[in-house]
């Protein structure tokens, strides 16, 4: 009988994901909409993301412009721009609000190459969880005599196989993301 690793997959390839969305959020000197996706606004009484309040455009590599599709959410936007970790004043107009990037030094490239090495250990860790959950489940279906230890042997290798894929993968985005940050 073969095991079915399925949902050890789908939970990997969602941790991949979730790697994915931070490595997103990194800014790295170029103006990236994906930096303002934690963002959020109230509007009419609960908490918006802003992509869903104000259309979000850039005109060039270092500016985003935040066009608001009401002008009364402009000082809310400015205000919970200011108050996140994106460490850029934005501008406001009356009409859009101007986020410019500024060019980053050495030592802030090196600092994100940290912070992005310690997301892909996390994520790392977690498929690594997701594994070990797998080869218990193995060892609960050998104990309970519903797999042969043939079975077992095939069963973790195939695990360990597909941890292996997963975890090349988060090693080539951290490599994109890193030769992202330093070659700027």
């Amino acid at each position: 009988m073969a095991v079915d690793f399925k949902d050890y997959a789908r939970r990997m390839d969602k941790a991949l994901d979730h790697l994915n969305d931070e490595f997103g959020a990194v800014r790295a000197g170029r103006a990236n909409p994906k930096v303002l996706d934690r963002i959020t606004v109230e509007y009419y009484g609960s908490e918006t993301p802003l992509n869903g309040v104000a259309t979000i455009s850039t005109p060039d590599a270092r500016t985003l412009v935040i066009q608001p599709w009401d002008t009364k959410l402009l000082k809310d936007i400015q205000k919970a721009i200011q108050i996140s970790d994106l460490g850029i004043n934005p501008q406001n107009d009356g009409r859009v609000i101007r986020l410019t990037f500024p060019q980053l030094t050495e030592d802030r490239r090196k600092d994100l190459v940290k912070q992005v090495k310690k997301y892909a250990e996390e994520a790392k860790v977690a498929m690594r969880n997701i594994r070990r959950d797998g080869m218990d489940y193995v060892k609960k279906l050998k104990k309970a005599s519903e797999i042969t230890e043939d079975d077992q042997k095939k069963a973790e290798k195939d695990l360990q196989d597909l941890l292996d894929k997963m975890i090349k993968k988060v090693d080539a985005a951290l490599a994109a993301k890193e030769k992202e940050l330093m070659s700027l």
